[in-house]
């Protein structure tokens, strides 16, 4: 009965998660500095935080938040700052000391559990990802479609968008990929971070429609 309207919903979100932006970012930059698994559990914390824009459109805080121009701003302004912390961070990296490479091609420096945080607050911050799951849920959605239903759809979009970055996370993190970056790794950090700033400023700059 709500196949038409999940295929919609699939749809949507493919186009929107394929879209390179501060997640892809993330990912691409940990899988490459620190390793597959960092990149996968990066890749998982970006699609545990979908469930925080989940929660909220069920909930109704997302209509509010976007009837909100003080509240928006203040997600946007707290994202925005987030995305030039981790971006500036990336900007200041160094080249690699003399047989320090290694530890760091073989991924040691990133905790699982720092990995996740970085990916989950990543997306959970995200304003852009807010108004997205807003008119998904209040457009797309029908309002009338039960909410195990809509419930049901949020656990997809998790799960799908966990599933994507960690094809990415596998990409970038392959041997030739990474080997290619190796040597000049503070380069890439550098030119990841950017990009991380370059998003941080047009986020800045994103106002509510």
């Amino acid at each position: 009965m709500y196949w038409a309207e999940f295929l919609t919903v699939a749809l949507i979100h493919l186009l929107a998660v394929a879209s390179p932006g501060p997640d892809f970012a993330i990912v691409v930059r940990e899988s490459v500095a620190h390793g597959r698994r960092a990149g996968t559990w990066t890749a998982v914390g970006v699609g545990t935080g979908i469930f925080v824009h989940v929660a909220y459109s069920l909930l109704g805080i997302g209509l509010i938040v976007s009837q909100s121009i003080v509240l928006f701003n203040a997600l946007k302004w707290l994202a925005a700052a987030y995305l030039f912390y981790i971006g500036i961070k990336a900007l200041r990296a160094r080249p690699a000391p003399a047989g320090a490479l290694e530890v760091q091609v073989d991924g040691l420096a990133r905790s699982a559990r720092s990995a996740f945080m970085i990916g989950f607050v990543t997306n959970g911050l995200n304003p852009k990802a807010t108004l997205f799951f807003l008119s998904l849920f209040t457009v797309v959605i029908n309002p009338h479609t039960p909410l195990t239903v809509q419930a049901g759809y949020g656990v997809y979009l998790a799960i799908a968008t966990g599933l994507w970055f960690c094809l990415v996370a596998l990409l970038f993190s392959q041997a030739r990929v990474r080997s290619g970056f190796a040597r000049m790794g503070h380069w890439f950090d550098r030119m990841m971070g950017a990009v991380l700033v370059g998003l941080g400023i047009k986020l800045a700059f994103t106002e509510l429609r």
